[in-house]
């Protein structure tokens, strides 16, 4: 499927995609996300052909239908809006898209069975809509797009009705059927949890502009602007204000007091900006407790004092002052300090991702 410079402009002129270009191939599943409002329904509704293309062009296997009616695109579409019929049962739902393409009543009433035991809506096949709760509404809505398999999938944040221990097993399911169909598939998410962990790769949107494609880690290690850096993955990075400096054979980077000092020497990347003020991207992963690192050195270190922390089970996200800026920290459970105290954070230094502080563009990537 290819959507070569497709824009879309409403009625009062509001552009809701600008010369949108992707390529997905055959049997790939690509996560697209980004802030609300950013485009990622209206990229689902042109490809439906629920909204006109108002320049550009969607080609699904060989054909261009930019002037296709929905019903003959081949296409099945979930909502946030749990489309199913009111009038009829969840079975019959399920059903409908099949008994219409000619599926014999056997084949029919299998995929049926199976796709609502995956589900977890055996039960409720003989009841209305009306009488399901949200979540059972929407799994139902998606056991309906995966009873058939169409030319390609786009699903609209399918599991944002779901609780967060059914939200992970549907997700696991989901991504199975996916695959195993080999269907083409495109999946409007929020939830980075779901973008990292079901994307071959990602589809990154702002303001109807795509920022970055790539695989969910190369917008980790490889974002190609402040944007990017700071929407991908599940912590997000923080950001601080430096001032790249260099002498005598050694560079590093000036947060307030402090030099954090960049090993293996200056990229050639950076040379251009010795003597300039620069901005420092870092992720929760990359910064610890000093204490618990006694011969930590200090110039890869920064002082910190902290806000609030966030007990995650697993570790404590610490969040932090550093030189006047949110900092993210991730310390041993049940080890962080109280808000008010003051801590130096470690710094892995040689993972640090740098920012043109007026452009935003990326300048370095770290040695990874």
């Amino acid at each position: 499927m290819v959507l070569d410079e497709v824009s879309r402009v409403h009625a009062d002129g509001t552009k809701a995609l600008s010369r949108l270009s992707l390529q997905v191939a055959d049997g790939e599943l690509m996560m697209i996300t980004g802030p609300s409002g950013c485009g990622k329904t209206t990229t689902l509704r042109v490809i439906a052909g629920l909204e006109p293309v108002t320049t550009g062009t969607v080609t699904i296997g060989d054909d261009i239908v930019n002037d296709l009616p929905t019903r003959h695109r081949d296409v099945a579409l979930v909502t946030q809006q749990h489309t199913l019929y009111p009038h009829m049962t969840v079975g019959d739902n399920l059903r409908f898209a099949l008994r219409m393409s000619g599926t014999p009543r056997p084949e029919t009433e299998q995929r049926v069975a199976a796709e609502s035991r995956v589900l977890g809506i055996d039960r409720l096949l003989d009841r209305l809509p009306r009488v399901l709760s949200a979540g059972h509404r929407q799994s139902a809505a998606l056991g309906r797009a995966t009873a058939r398999v169409p030319r390609v999938f786009l699903l609209d944040e399918p599991l944002s009705a779901l609780d967060a221990a059914e939200r992970v097993r549907v997700r696991a399911e989901l991504h199975r059927y996916v695959k195993g169909t080999g269907v083409t598939t495109l999946y409007v998410a929020n939830d980075q949890a779901e973008v990292m962990s079901l994307a071959d790769r990602v589809a990154l949107l702002r303001d109807g502009l795509l920022q970055q494609v790539g695989t969910p880690q190369q917008l980790l290690d490889r974002p190609v602007n402040q944007f990017v850096a700071g929407f991908a993955g599940l912590d997000g990075m923080s950001f601080l204000s430096a001032r790249l400096e260099q002498s005598a054979g050694l560079a590093w980077f000036a947060v307030g007091g402090r030099r954090l000092r960049l090993p293996g020497g200056l990229p050639g990347t950076l040379r251009s900006h010795v003597g300039s003020a620069v901005t420092l991207g870092l992720r929760p992963h990359q910064l610890g407790d000093a204490a618990a690192s006694p011969g930590h050195p200090v110039d890869e270190r920064l002082p910190a004092t902290v806000r609030r922390v966030e007990r995650l089970g697993a570790y404590d996200q610490v969040v932090t002052d550093v030189a006047g800026a949110e900092v993210r920290a991730r310390f041993d459970p049940g080890t962080a300090p109280a808000p008010g105290s003051t801590v130096e954070l470690t710094v892995q230094t040689r993972l640090l991702q740098v920012f043109d502080p007026v452009t935003t563009a990326a300048l370095w990537h770290g040695r990874q």
